[in-house]
């Protein structure tokens, strides 16, 4: 039984081939729309021209020899300094933010208070993964100091 291949059957290949080149196309844009934009600065030529500016403050920063301590468990973030002889920094207060690397759907911003001993807190649930901290903290003098880490959370706390 010999069958004759017609325009009906090249027809059927060629719906087939462009449906499947079609459904993974809208697939694969799918994901891209729903995962991490690429955006980090909103007008790159300005964040360009602060550059020089944040990394001046940077170098001023380390050279004090301060010291930042990051710490997360029972549902609070806590950040404190210490000078380079090791004494405590009074913090008037500071902002934390906490993103995803890759997303920006789950990023919290948090008012951390004084809460002794010169160390500043905030309550805080976050899920587990990679995180990054941003925290901008204004001294009893005036001085703002900023660190940045990346963590990694489980099970409520830093691993």
């Amino acid at each position: 039984m010999n069958k004759e291949f017609t325009g009906r059957h090249m027809l059927f290949i060629m719906l087939a081939f462009f449906g499947i080149i079609i459904a993974v196309n809208m697939t694969m844009a799918t994901f891209a729309a729903g995962s991490w934009s690429g955006f980090v600065v909103r007008n790159s030529y300005i964040a360009s021209q602060e550059f020089n500016e944040k990394a001046q403050a940077a170098r001023r920063q380390a050279a004090l020899g301060w010291r930042p301590q990051l710490t997360l468990g029972e549902g609070r973030l806590t950040f404190s300094l210490a000078g380079a002889e090791g004494e405590a920094i009074t913090l008037h207060g500071a902002k934390a933010s906490l993103y995803r690397p890759v997303s920006a759907a789950d990023d919290i911003t948090l008012e951390l208070a004084p809460a002794g001993a010169g160390s500043t807190e905030a309550t805080v649930d976050l899920e587990d993964g990679v995180w990054i901290v941003e925290v901008s903290a204004i001294t009893q003098a005036g001085q703002t100091f900023r660190h940045t880490s990346r963590i990694f959370v489980r099970s409520g706390a830093l691993r």
